[in-house]
């Protein structure tokens, strides 16, 4: 089931990714050959909005992704920390197998990749232009995984079953 939901996450995002994307390179090329026609042909594929819709553009590393990164990275941290709670209080997690998360290295190994993710996408929308998207989608991801890390804690703790064997004695 963690394939199969693993595959379709993986899909989604790439067709998104996709979707977003601007091939900003073609249209230097169409003004290289011919100015006149570019110049036409980009605005009304950009649609040249005059307002303010999105963000300027700005180096991929700047001090706002820098702390929306970090912010990311903790709060990947802080849902590692919270299942592993709410595992040693009886719970069971549920949106990932046992092999996974009762595997240290495995799950901090998810954990990196999902953060990872979010960083290369996020560069994806900034090389395609869309520069607030590529924020929203940090602070999308703080958002949830902050969520899933207090839904943990917010758990009640199962008692532990202990396993009594009743000894029959014989007199």
């Amino acid at each position: 089931m963690f394939a199969r939901t693993a595959i379709f996450r993986g899909a989604l995002m790439f067709v998104v990714a996709v979707a977003l994307y601007r091939p900003t390179h073609l249209e230097a090329q169409k003004a290289a050959i011919d100015p006149q026609t570019a110049n036409s042909a980009s605005s009304e594929i950009a649609g040249n909005h005059s307002d303010d819709s999105e963000a300027s553009p700005h180096r991929f590393w700047d001090h706002t992704n820098v702390l929306l990164f970090s912010g990311v990275a903790v709060f990947r941290g802080l849902d590692y920390a919270s299942t592993r709670n709410m595992q040693a209080r009886g719970r069971e997690e549920i949106l990932i197998p046992d092999d996974v998360v009762n595997n240290s290295a495995g799950f901090v190994s998810l954990e990196a990749a999902g953060a990872a993710t979010s960083v290369g996408i996020s560069y994806l929308l900034h090389r395609s232009g869309h520069h607030r998207l590529e924020r929203w989608l940090s602070i999308a991801h703080i958002g949830i995984t902050g969520f899933g890390a207090a839904r943990n804690y917010a758990l009640e703790s199962r008692p532990r079953r202990r396993f009594v064997i009743n000894v029959l004695k014989h007199t």
